[in-house]
């Protein structure tokens, strides 16, 4: 029989070793082949479906600012007709603001002037006025006592 050395025991345990090394390594690029293609699929499957996205996105953006550029118009009309209006508004409070309460002070006049003699005629005695000072109120002359009858 043939004795085996300490060196031939070493040398059969490495290169067992790197065997086992080898097939574990070569299990691993296995599955890490087959999860770089399961990942490329992925993304070939999103960028399938992404472009159509972007597109309508983008379609939606330009339709978007087609709205904005018709509201940007039409505040801006709305400002214009609101300016015209203030002018006209004033131009119509000048024109007719003066005259008419020129008519109203003089309509107010001569209704104070009417009621005043109406009340001078149907009741004698004039109501008791009162004179207002800064702050103070001075009560009229004290009415005589009424009998009561």
């Amino acid at each position: 029989m043939h004795t085996v050395s300490g060196g031939e025991v070493a040398g059969i345990l490495v290169a067992v070793f790197w065997a086992i090394l080898v097939s574990f390594l070569a299990v691993a690029l296995a599955r890490l082949a087959q999860t770089l293609r399961t990942t490329t699929k992925l993304v070939a499957d999103v960028t399938d479906q992404a472009v159509p996205l972007l597109a309508d996105a983008s379609a939606a953006v330009r339709s978007a600012q087609t709205q904005i550029d018709r509201v940007d118009a039409i505040a801006s009309d709305v400002q214009e007709v609101t300016s015209n209006a203030s002018a006209l508004s004033t131009t119509v409070a000048s024109t007719f603001g003066g005259p008419l309460v020129k008519v109203a002070a003089f309509g107010y006049g001569v209704r104070r002037a009417l009621g005043g003699r109406k009340e001078d005629m149907s009741a004698p005695a004039a109501q008791a006025r009162r004179t207002v000072i800064v702050g103070r109120t001075l009560p009229a002359a004290r009415r005589t006592k009424r009998k009561k009858g």
